[in-house]
């Protein structure tokens, strides 16, 4: 028998059994949507990331308040200071003299309740005090309304901007500009609204974000000790990124009072250093998803060669008289091995195509807009399923090819 006819005879018997082969193809498919699914879902959200961490600009770097650990894990902040207003505004001052801009903020309070239109939200909103680069160095665009005014900047008054979760918790979503909210027991006026940017990483975006100016966040009640002050210096070619770095730690040192020899008071981070950790992140969540999908088609490999041996056992007397008509061992254990590479690719194809939608599925909800389709996994688990058909069906394949015909023809 040809390969093509042994692939017809394998159609053949899989619409004799098709309601066993059917819960069988399903085994296969589970551990490929899985496999498929968990490793689509990881690209997913990396590309999404990517997209984020690239849109910020290679360009640009964060200088932020350092804080070593203490006994059981506890922060001490007595070693390295926080970051004051004063430090910030100085640092910005003399980096701008170099032709750089410095966007300054800070986290004013998290996990906040806000209210406004006779509504309350729950308590995972976050305040935080903004200048003027603010919106463009974490890349956040405005749907509805207009940034803070330089008057405001520069007096503080009551203003905020708000993420798409506030207006849709309060508002229903139309664009509140106009109205007022209340905020850490304060009323403010919404100017502006932002435009949706998901929360692929904790702390990043400004879906549940409140937007002061600078001035207005340091008048403000905020929990714990004094108000810390990040740093993200943007450039205007990513060429200039070695250098500025370099400057930009020479100026926070003089800015802080740094001693010579002692270890810097702050942490400077780049944005291709993100992206480093986030492979390296992504990298052992793919091989955490490998291991899952193998051990789930490791079941489903042993699931098909028990139906593959019930099948041989139920198609005994068949194989005397294929046998008796001159098909050698070869061709006998060819037809088998087809016929578990068939039902294996069959469940596989189902698998692959669960597997891509719930792995993009699975993105969407957790916040990450991208859209891909894994040719690589879905490669893989074409050549898992040919594998797992190999391994799943040779067993029994060389079990029917050495029956005897003779006694093969007497089986009932």
């Amino acid at each position: 028998m040809s390969p093509l006819e042994n692939v017809r005879e394998s159609l053949q018997s899989i619409k004799v059994n098709l309601l066993r082969t059917v819960l069988t193809g399903l085994i296969v498919s589970i551990g490929i949507m899985s496999l498929v699914g968990i490793l689509t879902a990881i690209d997913a959200m990396q590309a999404s990331l990517n997209s984020t961490f690239s849109s910020l600009g290679a360009g640009a770097f964060d200088i932020r308040n350092r804080s070593r650990g203490g006994p059981f894990g506890q922060q001490n902040d007595k070693s390295f200071p926080a970051i004051t207003w004063l430090q910030a505004r100085t640092f910005a001052d003399l980096m701008g003299k170099r032709q750089l801009r410095v966007s300054v903020s800070t986290k004013v309070q998290g996990a906040l309740r806000i209210a406004g239109n006779g509504l309350k939200s729950n308590p995972n909103f976050r305040v935080v005090g903004t200048d003027p680069y603010y919106l463009v160095g974490q890349n956040l665009n405005l749907t509805a309304g207009r940034d803070f005014s330089a008057r405001e900047q520069a007096l503080g008054p009551n203003v905020c901007i708000i993420g798409t979760e506030a207006s849709t918790v309060l508002f229903k979503g139309r664009a509140p500009i106009g109205e007022y909210i209340s905020v850490l027991g304060q009323r403010f006026q919404v100017v502006g609204l932002l435009e949706r940017s998901g929360s692929t990483m904790k702390g990043t975006g400004g879906d549940r974000a409140i937007l002061v100016p600078l001035v207005c966040a340091n008048r403000l009640p905020h929990a714990g000790g004094a108000l810390t002050y990040d740093l993200k210096t943007l450039l205007r070619t990513p060429t200039e990124l070695e250098y500025a770095m370099q400057e930009a730690t020479a100026t926070m040192r003089a800015v802080r009072q740094d001693r010579p020899g002692q270890p810097d008071s702050f942490e400077i981070e780049r944005s291709d250093s993100l992206l480093e950790k986030l492979d390296s992140l992504t990298g052992n969540l793919r091989v955490g998803g490998f291991v899952i999908g193998f051990i789930t088609l490791l079941g489903a490999s042993i699931a098909l060669m028990n139906i593959m041996l019930v099948s041989v056992t139920e198609r005994t007397r068949e194989i005397g008289v294929r046998k008796a008509l001159g098909a050698t061992s070869a061709q006998i254990r060819q037809q088998f091995l087809i016929e578990a590479i068939v039902i294996c690719l069959l469940g596989g194809l189902l698998g692959i195509v669960l597997g891509v939608a719930a792995g993009n599925s699975i993105s969407l909800l957790v916040g990450a807009g991208a859209f891909i389709v894994p040719w690589l996994w879905m490669g893989l688990g074409v050549t898992i399923c040919v594998s797992v058909g190999l391994l799943s069906g040779y067993y029994p394949a060389a079990k029917a090819s050495r029956l005897d015909p003779i006694e093969s023809l007497r089986y009932e």
